[in-house]
């Protein structure tokens, strides 16, 4: 029984020896093939260094609508809120007792003038009658004297006159200069008071143009000064330089407007210059008080490389980017950015100008594997090329 089972079990050996053959012959089940990704070189691109600051928008002018006479205030002549003109008519004060004071000023005016018309012919005739020794000299000098009184009081009328059209003027409390007001804090009927601590009544902002104000360093200005010394068209003082900004809900640095004003002194408590801008407001989007980013030229034109921002993955403290090798090897290079340009970053250091960058499939790579590299844009393998139109 035992031989039987043995010649059957080599019977089996002998017809599987030569499948048995077969797949020792054959090649390995090889791995997956290598990941492929989109790689793409560095941009190059004149750009300009800008340093950003926060600021907030203040109006050229501001002004508080004082009482200058004091009265009953009779009319208020706009909506609170709206936008007025210079010279456009803002309060009335009751001007019935100022125009009273003027009448009455001009008609001691009229008296005064009258008493100087009766002196000087008076005296004209006492220097006929000292001639002819009819009169004594000291009534001589009594007549001049009252001449010379009699133009005095008429100097003071004169003056009174003036004062008292200026204070009837002052009833009508008209717009300094165009611009937004706020609301009224008197309503009608109530007595205002003028000279010190005359009623405030109103105040008025100019909103175009605006001016924005913020603060930079003592290194900033430094830095703005030797550049200037260079010949760079980035200058602090005289100034006009071109800033740009944009508010805290846009995307990106879409308003422009110039540098007008850099101070004289550095803050010794903070270490800090204030800088000034003024922008076209000529819509009325920028309010005085609103706070803002502006964006200021930091270096002179100079050609950059450029990679996408997306590419940039961060280790730790270290910055770095995927670069394909000329054997498809994937290396991790440690760079130094700077600026953000759109949805391209400036590599100040540690990439040369033409490494192949992993701009999509970072998930799938890592340092040291083999991977399938496609140029951004380009066709992928095995596709039909583009038909021209």
């Amino acid at each position: 029984m035992n031989t039987r089972v043995s010649r059957r079990f080599a019977a089996v050996l002998v017809a599987l020896a030569p499948l048995l053959a077969a797949c020792g012959d054959g090649k390995p089940q090889g791995g997956p093939p290598p990941p492929g990704v989109t790689v793409a070189k560095p941009v190059k691109r004149v750009v300009v260094d800008q340093d950003e600051y926060v600021g907030r928008f203040v109006a050229v002018d501001s002004v508080e609508m004082r009482a200058r006479v004091t009265g009953y205030l009779e009319a208020v002549h706009f909506k609170d809120g709206e936008l007025v003109n210079k010279g456009d008519l803002l309060f009335t004060i009751d001007r019935r007792s100022f125009q009273n004071a003027l009448d009455q000023a001009r008609a001691n005016l009229l008296q005064a003038r009258s008493n100087l018309t009766f002196a000087e012919a008076d005296l004209a005739r006492a220097e006929q009658l000292v001639r002819d020794k009819a009169i004594a000299e000291q009534v001589f000098d009594q007549r001049s004297q009252t001449k010379r009184n009699a133009e005095a009081s008429v100097a003071a009328n004169e003056a009174a006159v003036r004062q008292a059209a200026l204070d009837l003027e002052f009833t009508e409390l008209r717009a300094p200069v165009t611009g937004r007001i706020g609301d009224r804090r008197v309503a009608p009927g109530n007595l205002v008071t003028g000279g010190a601590g005359s009623t405030l009544l109103a105040t008025i902002v100019s909103t175009n143009p605006i001016r924005f104000e913020f603060t930079f360093d003592e290194q900033s200005l430094l830095r703005y000064d030797r550049l200037a010394k260079q010949g760079s068209d980035v200058t602090t003082r005289g100034l006009s330089l071109t800033v740009k900004l944009r508010l805290i809900d846009e995307p990106d640095f879409r308003h422009e407007g110039k540098m007008d004003f850099v101070d004289n002194a550095i803050d010794r408590s903070t270490g800090t210059i204030r800088g000034r801008a003024v922008f076209d407001n000529a819509n009325g989007l920028f309010i005085p008080g609103m706070f803002a980013r502006v964006q200021i030229p930091a270096t002179p034109p100079q050609e950059a490389l450029l990679v996408p921002d997306a590419a940039i993955g961060t280790d730790q403290a270290r910055k770095f980017v995927y670069v394909v090798e000329q054997d498809n090897t994937v290396k991790q290079v440690y760079v130094t950015p700077g600026a953000v340009f759109g949805d391209l970053r400036v590599i100040k250091e540690g990439l040369a100008p033409d490494a192949r960058v992993v701009v999509n499939g970072l998930m799938r790579v890592r340092p040291g594997i083999k991977v399938t590299p496609q140029e951004e844009g380009a066709a992928p393998p095995g596709a039909p090329p583009a038909k021209t139109p």
